[in-house]
C-alpha cells in the first residue's frame, strides 16, 4: 500500500480491496470489520472461509504457481479441486470490484493469486481500465506450461489492458508463453485477444523512499544504531534478510559462507546476522526448509565459533522497521542472494540506508534487481566458491572504494521509488483507451446502417465470406476446423434470409468445402478462386483453364526441404498451389523458417506470373492470375443485380478482394494486421455475432 500513498493524496481517491488476513464467519463481524476498514483505512473486504484460504492461497497459489513462476517445478504440487476454490476466490474479488467500481475507473490487479481477474472483470465491465502487475518472475515457457491450468492463467491475465513485469526479460516471456500455449500472434508489446488488445510493460518496482529518509532523521534511528554498534563490538557485519522461502538461496548462502569461513582468518572479526521472516508455514516444503536451515546455522556455528565470536547470529522472526534501518545502515556487506526473484526490494532498502557510512552490496545475477543496480557485486548463487570470494574482496576495500560504488546505487533508489513506479504504471493506463478493441465502433455502425437499409429496401445482397480464421478459429490441425454447432447455426440462419445470397470462398480444396458446406445452397470458391460452383449447379467450373502449373514440379522439393528441416510443419499439394504450414512447428522456428522460405520462393519466382502468400502460419505459391478478388469481380459481373455486396476475410490472400474498385462493396478484415479494408473485426467470434445481428436478428 505504501507504494500507492503519493498518488492516493492528489491524483486519485483509492478503494484497496483484499482478503482481511483472517476468517470472520459470524455475519455481525464481518459487517464490523467491514465498516472499521471502509472507513478508517478505505478498504473494501473479501471474506474468505478458512476452506477457501487453504486451497486458493496455500493450495493453488502458494503450492503450484509460485514454483513454476521461480522455475522450480520439482516443488510444485497440484490438486483440482484446488482450481476450483481459486476460480471461485477470483469471481469474489471480481463480485466486489464491480460492485465499488463505476465505468471508467481504473483498477490494478496485483501479483499470481488474482491471474483471472482481469478477464472476469472485462467480460463484467469492459469500460473499465484494468490493469494487472507480477511481482514475481515469469519464466520461460517451457516452465510454465507444466502448470495444469497455464492456458486459463494466461488467458485471464489478457483481460488486462496493461500488464506490467519488473524486467524485459520476464515480459518476453510472457510473451513467448501466450504465443505458444494460446496460439496467438502477437506483437511484442501488444497482444490482441478476445476483441481487446493488451499492452506489455517494463516497470521495476521501488521502495517508499520518504519512509526511509524520515526514519533515517529520527533519534530513535541514531539510538538504536549505537546500541546495535556496542552489542557487535567493532565486528565487521554481513547482514541477510529475507522470507524463509526455498527461492532465496539460504542454503546455498551458508555453503557460501562455510567455504569463506574455512579460508579465513578473520574469523573473529566477522559476523553474519540472518534475519530469517517466517513464511508459509503451513506447507511441508517451506517447515522443511526451517529445520534444514537451523540445523545448518547450528553445525557452521559448532564449527567456526570461538570465545570471541559465534559467527553465524540467526533470528527467525519479524524485526521493528526502525532496528531493520539501524542494521542496514551498520551492515559493511549485504548478502542478497537469492536463487532467483522478481525484483528483491531487500537489496534497495539497503542502499537507502547506506547514506553516512556506505556498504556494499553483494547480490544475486537472477534477481529482478541486478538489472538495475550496475555497480552492486553481482555473483551466482549456484556457485558457492565465486560468492565466498566475492565476499572476501567486498571486506577488504576502503571506504572511498565502497562510496563510489555505493552513491549512484543509492541516488538511483531513492529517485526512482515506489511512488514513481505506482505513478508510471497508472499513467500509462489512464492513458489507454477503456477498451482498445479492434473493433472499430463507429465505422461497424456505420456497416450495420448501409445493410439494414439495403435489407429494408428489399435489394439482393452478396456475402462473400472466407471460413478459416474469418468464419471460424484458425485450429493447429486444419482438419479440425470443421463447422462447430455454432457456425452450423448461423449459416442455417443465413439461408433463411431472403434477399441475401452467400458465397463461401477459401483456399481448401473443393473436396473439403463440399463435405463441410455441400448441405446449404451456397455458392461455393474453392482454391482462392481456382474453381467454383455456384448455388444450385452440380458441377465446378474451372476458373483457371487457361493457367499453367508446370512450376509445381520444380519448387515443390524445396518445400519438402522446408518440411525436413523444420519439425511440426508438413506441404500440402493442392491442384493449384502448394502450401508449406507450420501451425504445429515451434512458432518462432516457424516463424524464422517461414520468412526464410518466402525470400527464397520469391528469389527464384521473380520473373514468373507466381505469387508468393505468407498466410496464417502457412506460406503458399500460386498463380498470380488466380486469386479472391478475380473470382468475386467475375461473379459479381455475372450478376449486376446485386444492390450491395459483403466480402470478409482475415489474412493476406483475401486482401484482391479488398482491393476491388466496388461502391456497393463492403469489405472486413478480420482480426490484426495492416489492411485495405475499410472495416476490421476483432476476430471470428466478434464477426460471426456481427452477422447474427444484422442479418438475422
Amino acid at each position: 500500500m505504501a507504494a500507492l500513498e503519493g498518488l492516493s493524496k492528489h491524483e486519485y481517491k483509492t478503494t484497496w480491496i483484499g482478503w482481511p488476513g483472517a476468517t470472520f464467519s459470524d455475519p455481525v463481524r464481518q459487517q464490523e470489520v467491514e465498516r472499521v476498514l471502509r472507513d478508517e483505512h478505505g478498504c473494501s473486504p473479501v471474506f474468505l472461509e478458512k476452506e477457501e484460504t487453504d486451497a486458493f492461497y496455500e493450495g493453488f497459489s502458494n503450492s503450484s504457481i509460485w514454483p513454476l513462476l521461480h522455475y522450480l517445478p520439482n516443488y510444485m504440487h497440484y490438486e483440482p479441486a484446488w482450481w476450483d476454490h481459486y476460480q471461485n476466490v477470483n469471481r469474489r474479488f471480481a463480485e466486489k470490484v464491480i460492485e465499488n467500481a463505476q465505468d471508467d475507473d481504473l483498477v490494478w490487479v496485483h501479483d499470481y493469486q488474482l491471474m483471472l481477474l482481469p478477464a472476469l472483470l472485462k467480460a463484467a465491465a469492459p469500460r473499465l481500465r484494468v490493469g494487472f502487475f507480477l511481482h514475481t518472475p515469469f519464466p520461460v515457457y517451457e516452465i510454465f506450461r507444466c502448470h495444469p491450468r497455464g492456458r486459463e492463467l494466461i488467458a485471464g491475465m489478457l483481460g488486462a489492458d496493461r500488464i506490467g513485469f519488473h524486467t524485459f526479460g520476464y515480459l518476453r516471456h510472457f510473451f513467448a508463453t501466450a504465443q505458444r500455449l494460446l496460439d496467438l500472434d502477437p506483437e511484442l508489446t501488444h497482444i490482441r485477444t478476445g476483441g481487446y488488445s493488451t499492452a506489455l510493460g517494463v516497470y521495476p518496482i521501488g521502495i517508499n523512499a520518504p519512509k526511509f529518509e524520515e526514519t533515517l532523521n529520527s533519534p530513535e534511528f541514531a539510538r538504536r544504531r549505537e546500541e546495535f554498534c556496542a552489542v557487535h563490538g567493532g565486528k565487521q557485519i554481513v547482514l541477510s534478510v529475507e522470507r524463509m522461502d526455498y527461492t532465496k538461496g539460504i542454503l546455498h548462502r551458508l555453503e557460501a559462507i562455510d567455504q569463506f569461513l574455512a579460508g579465513s582468518k578473520r574469523t573473529d572479526d566477522v559476523r553474519f546476522i540472518f534475519v530469517s521472516v517466517p513464511s508459509r508455514e503451513g506447507i511441508e516444503e517451506y517447515q522443511a526448509l526451517r529445520e534444514e536451515v537451523e540445523a545448518g546455522i547450528g553445525r557452521l556455528n559448532g564449527k567456526y565459533a570461538t570465545l570471541r565470536n559465534s559467527p553465524i547470529h540467526f533470528i527467525h522472526g519479524s524485526v521493528e522497521f526502525t532496528d531493520l534501518c539501524a542494521m542496514y545502515s551498520l551492515a559493511d556487506v549485504a548478502l542478497v542472494t537469492p536463487l532467483i526473484d522478481g525484483m528483491n526490494l531487500v537489496a534497495k532498502e539497503y542502499l537507502a540506508c547506506q547514506r553516512d557510512n556506505p556498504g556494499l552490496l553483494i547480490l544475486s545475477e537472477f534477481a529482478g534487481a541486478a538489472e538495475e543496480l550496475f555497480n552492486a557485486f553481482l555473483v551466482n548463487p549456484y556457485d558457492a566458491r565465486a560468492v565466498a570470494e566475492t565476499l572476501d574482496a567486498a571486506l577488504m576495500l576502503s571506504p572511498d572504494e565502497k562510496r563510489a560504488r555505493n552513491q549512484p546505487l543509492r541516488e538511483r533508489v531513492m529517485r526512482y521509488d515506489a511512488q514513481h513506479w505506482a505513478r508510471t504504471f497508472i499513467n500509462d493506463l489512464a492513458a489507454s483507451p477503456a477498451s482498445d478493441s479492434t473493433v472499430a465502433g463507429s465505422d461497424l455502425m456505420e456497416a450495420r446502417a448501409a445493410i439494414t437499409h439495403a435489407l429494408s429496401e428489399n435489394k439482393r445482397l452478396a456475402l462473400f465470406l472466407d471460413y478459416d480464421g474469418t468464419l471460424r478459429e484458425i485450429e493447429r490441425d486444419p482438419q479440425a476446423a470443421a463447422p462447430s454447432p455454432v457456425i452450423d447455426a448461423l449459416l442455417r440462419k443465413l439461408q433463411d434470409r431472403p434477399g441475401a445470397d452467400v458465397t463461401l470462398i477459401s483456399g481448401r480444396k473443393q473436396e473439403d468445402l463440399e463435405k463441410w458446406f455441400g448441405v446449404y445452397p451456397f455458392s461455393l470458391i474453392a482454391e482462392h478462386g481456382a474453381s467454383a460452383r455456384r448455388h444450385g449447379q452440380k458441377e465446378w467450373e474451372q476458373l483457371d483453364r487457361t493457367v499453367s502449373y508446370a512450376w509445381k514440379a520444380e519448387l515443390l522439393p524445396i518445400l519438402h526441404l522446408y518440411e525436413e528441416a523444420t519439425p511440426g510443419s508438413f506441404v500440402e499439394e493442392k491442384r493449384t498451389s502448394l502450401v508449406w504450414h507450420y501451425r504445429q512447428a515451434d512458432p518462432q522456428f516457424g516463424a524464422w523458417k517461414a520468412r526464410e522460405l518466402a525470400e527464397e520462393l520469391v528469389a527464384l519466382t521473380a520473373n514468373a506470373p507466381i505469387q508468393v502468400r505468407r498466410g496464417r502460419k502457412i506460406v503458399e505459391v500460386t498463380a498470380a492470375e488466380v486469386n479472391k478478388g478475380a473470382a468475386v469481380a467475375r461473379l459479381l459481373e455475372q450478376d449486376q443485380d446485386y444492390g450491395l455486396a459483403l466480402c470478409a476475410g482475415d489474412d493476406q490472400t483475401d486482401e484482391t478482394m479488398f482491393r476491388l474498385n466496388s461502391p456497393r462493396l463492403l469489405t472486413f478484415k478480420v482480426g490484426d494486421g495492416p489492411t485495405q479494408a475499410r472495416y476490421r473485426v476483432a476476430g471470428p467470434a466478434e464477426f460471426r455475432q456481427f452477422l447474427q445481428e444484422v442479418f438475422t436478428g
